[in-house]
């Protein structure tokens, strides 16, 4: 998830600020002023949603590019170099945020609300929802994961070469398995679309994150950088989760106001998600003697999700009114209490790990 963490540094970063402590406050307040804009004020939502192109509503592109953006700039991809540091570790977090995370994700998401919600959501409005939380389970986690490394006493240059690498495999990797467990989800997307979604939110970010990184190191000291420049865009970062999350639930009035036991049932398969693949990841670290510097992050990243793609995703495929979109913003809500219970579940078991005397 993005926030204003200064990921490049491999010193420890801050743990969870004002914004980041009470993010499920901050969603939750959204709700109630999106609903109520879009109650009150129907116009607002009805002439944005005149401005699209190929599906996707270029007011949400840039407030969802102003997120983005500020977090892929903060990734120093030289970190790709310390690659053999630990490998066991990277080969961990890629195999369960790759070949495993999407695959329960979608059996989690299509059990629980195609089969056990089955009598209180719709067939097609479940499905609606599954592919949201498809979209949250193709999208790992990658600025957040420097909180929860931090919170844990994880170690944060081998931190680094795992967003790194992770955030590559994403711009490949991310398209083509939304698109197999959708198709297995019999839910239909347009390709066109969500390789488009790809472009804005995941490579356009990425590529200008890296070059006007590089140029700034180049051309003013790295105190500048990381002291004034990333301050600077941290506020872009917020407001822009804050107005896409207004926009996208003054859309979703009605939706909410007629299905809000939904946001509850939704949250479930997304919970439990969460904790399994943590302790897949985490527990894996420790058959293989991992340090627990590397496996706490190692087992977080997975668990935690890139949420702002996956908002950016479901709207462009589906739209701001969506079942998807409403899916994905559910990730929001639970997103810190649970990912700060699996950071006291992991410093209540470091003593099991090796070299615990030596972080």
């Amino acid at each position: 998830m993005g926030n204003s963490v200064v990921a490049q540094d491999v010193r420890p970063a801050k743990g969870l600020g004002f914004f980041e402590r009470y993010l499920t406050a901050w969603a939750a307040a959204c709700i109630v002023l999106g609903v109520a804009l879009g109650q009150l004020w129907p116009a607002l939502p009805q002439a944005l949603s005149r401005f699209t192109y190929s599906q996707v509503s270029v007011p949400v592109a840039v407030l969802i590019w102003f997120m983005i953006y500020p977090m892929m700039v903060q990734i120093d991809f030289g970190s790709i170099l310390r690659v053999g540091r630990q490998p066991r570790g990277l080969v961990i977090t890629l195999v369960v945020n790759w070949l495993i995370k999407p695959f329960t994700m979608f059996l989690l998401a299509a059990f629980f609300l195609l089969e056990v919600f089955a009598p209180f959501i719709a067939p097609d409005l479940g499905r609606e929802y599954l592919a949201g939380a498809v979209l949250l389970g193709a999208a790992p986690c990658t600025a957040m994961v420097f909180v929860w490394s931090y919170l844990t006493k994880g170690d944060p240059a081998y931190t680094l070469v795992q967003v790194a690498v992770n955030d590559l495999v994403m711009l490949f990797a991310f398209a083509p398995i939304v698109l197999v467990l959708l198709g297995i989800g019999s839910i239909s997307v347009p390709y066109d679309t969500l390789l488009l979604s790809v472009l804005l939110y995941i490579a356009v970010p990425l590529v200008t994150g890296y070059l006007s990184r590089r140029y700034l190191l180049r051309t003013r000291s790295k105190e500048w950088f990381e002291q004034v420049y990333l301050k600077r865009l941290a506020p872009l970062t917020t407001g822009g989760l804050l107005l896409t999350l207004v926009l996208l639930f003054s859309f979703q009035g009605e939706e909410i106001m007629n299905n809000a036991v939904h946001i509850a049932l939704i949250a479930v398969p997304l919970i439990i998600q969460t904790f399994l693949i943590f302790f897949i990841g985490y527990g894996w670290a420790y058959l293989w003697r991992v340090d627990h510097a590397v496996a706490a992050p190692a087992g977080l990243i997975g668990a935690s999700n890139f949420f702002e793609l996956a908002v950016a995703a479901a709207i462009s495929l589906f739209g701001l009114s969506s079942g998807a979109a409403l899916a994905t913003v559910v990730g929001v809500l639970v997103e810190v209490p649970v990912m700060l219970a699996l950071v006291r579940i992991a410093n209540a078991t470091r003593s099991w790990f090796p070299n615990v005397a030596n972080e």
